[in-house]
């Protein structure tokens, strides 16, 4: 007589958040810059090595996307995630906020562990 080891059941699929979305205010600011001095172009985003806590946001404006950048598409506007930074950024909303001494785009990043004290770069 034999037995058989159970079948174990398939683990459930857990969905995972997209890699980024827009606020709207960031959205009609792309959609803005799209429309005027950067048309044809896409905001293409990156994480690099900089800072007082070793990692930096980085954004310019492409004309073509490069080997295995992710496009994101959120409230009808694109934009590239360089493939290199996929993993720091999954789960992140790029707002985009306008003061009286300074406006530009800004993340809020679950993944962050820390800010450096100016505020320019992060650490995960």
């Amino acid at each position: 007589m034999t037995t058989q080891a159970p079948v174990a059941s398939p683990r459930p699929v857990r969905e995972l958040p997209p890699l980024m979305t827009l606020s709207e205010a960031a959205a009609a600011r792309l959609q803005t810059l799209y429309d005027s001095e950067q048309a044809g172009r896409l905001l293409r985003i990156s994480v690099t090595t900089k800072g007082c806590s070793g990692k930096a946001y980085d954004m310019e404006f492409v004309g073509e996307p490069e080997a295995g950048d992710e496009l994101v598409t959120d409230r009808g506007v694109k934009i590239l995630v360089d493939r290199k930074a996929t993993l720091f950024l999954i789960g992140t909303e790029m707002d985009f906020r306008s003061g009286e001494l300074e406006s530009g785009f800004v993340f809020s990043n679950p993944n962050e562990k820390g800010r450096c004290g100016c505020g320019q770069s992060f650490h995960v």
